[in-house]
């Protein structure tokens, strides 16, 4: 769709009404999910975009911060159906995707297979603690989080729209843990890490915490279809040609061979991010622009969502680990670099 009809798009009645209807959500949306979490802003912005764009989310983040409270809680403000997989060495395929079972006709006699459905078959699916399965199991989401679908004995089964996997990982205990391929980290959006709390938030949690025996729940504001035409609406908000050009040089610069990029990346990184990187940051974007209030992306979008759409999917050398060179460091100089030179 070319700018003209984008913009055309956007100033028709009832995309109107639409826009107005998305600000009035995301707003109650934000309102419910802090009447049960506290703080953690930035980390519930990147889920909104996550839902907004249709993608999945990686989060990484120390026991007790309240990461599977939060994805709970957004799945219950957004009016969606939830399912929770606690993933362990010993979980199988077949219990994430669900299986065909016999069963037998009590009137007939006759036996027929029936297809039971996994955990999978939900709106939002909390992949709590990813990395402790092992690959085979890791894989069974393979094809559900890039085709919407899932295969068993051959049959291919389509997973409802919207469908979002926010899969939790554990960044410190690696004993019984199984790193997630770099095939399945290209399919997560973002992956954002959930911080500590400051000390008044901490305090906040601790008060509402013990005074009361249940936490109160989150009261649904939307649901399943007018999310999907929140998502129609934000592939709408037109990217013009020097902040798509702005985005493929960005991940471009990830990448060592690359003549752009920057020092730091060709002494640090083995592996630079893919095409899909550009198209996740720049539909990110669009949807940042759009909760900002605006109907087109500028060059606080994309520096903003870079960081998050990148880290997973830059790999650095060994040079890196033996200077004590993290990715996220890497990766901040780097578009640090690329945004002076853009200014230039």
């Amino acid at each position: 769709m070319n700018d003209v009809t984008q913009n055309d798009a956007l100033a028709s009645g009832d995309t109107r009404e639409l826009v107005g209807r998305f600000r009035t959500t995301l707003d109650a949306i934000r309102t419910q999910v802090r009447r049960i979490i506290v703080g953690q802003d930035e980390v519930v912005e990147h889920l909104l975009l996550t839902m907004l764009v249709g993608g999945h989310c990686l989060i990484t983040g120390m026991p007790g911060t309240a990461k599977t409270l939060l994805v709970r809680t957004l799945a219950d403000a957004l009016g969606l159906s939830f399912k929770r997989i606690q993933f362990t060495p010993d979980l199988m395929p077949t219990d994430v995707t669900g299986t065909d079972i016999i069963e037998e006709d009590p009137t007939t006699g006759r036996r027929r297979w029936t297809f039971v459905p996994g955990p999978l078959f939900a709106n939002v699916l909390l992949a709590d603690e990813i990395n402790r399965t092992p690959p085979k199991t890791q894989a069974a989401l393979l094809e559900a989080m890039q085709e919407r679908t899932v295969s068993v004995r051959g049959n291919t089964r389509a997973i409802e729209a919207p469908f979002f996997v926010l899969a939790t990982q554990n960044p410190i205990e690696l004993e019984g843990t199984y790193p997630l391929p770099e095939a399945q980290l290209d399919r997560f959006l973002f992956n954002i890490l959930l911080d500590y709390l400051s000390a008044e938030d901490e305090r906040l949690v601790v008060e509402r915490n013990t005074n009361q025996m249940k936490l109160p729940t989150a009261e649904p504001c939307t649901g399943a279809e007018e999310i999907l035409k929140f998502q129609w609406l934000v592939r709408q908000v037109p990217v013009s040609e020097a902040m798509q050009r702005m985005a493929v040089d960005l991940v471009r610069a990830t990448r060592p061979g690359e003549a752009t990029a920057p020092d730091i990346v060709k002494r640090y990184v083995r592996f630079g991010a893919s095409v899909r990187a550009t198209q996740f940051i720049t539909v990110a974007a669009k949807a940042r622009a759009l909760m900002e209030g605006r109907y087109h992306v500028n060059e606080d979008d994309i520096r903003a969502l870079a960081l998050p759409v990148l880290r997973h999917r830059v790999l650095t050398n060994y040079q890196a680990e033996s200077d004590g060179m993290p990715v996220d460091k890497v990766l901040s100089e780097m578009i640090d670099t690329k945004f002076r030179g853009a200014r230039a």
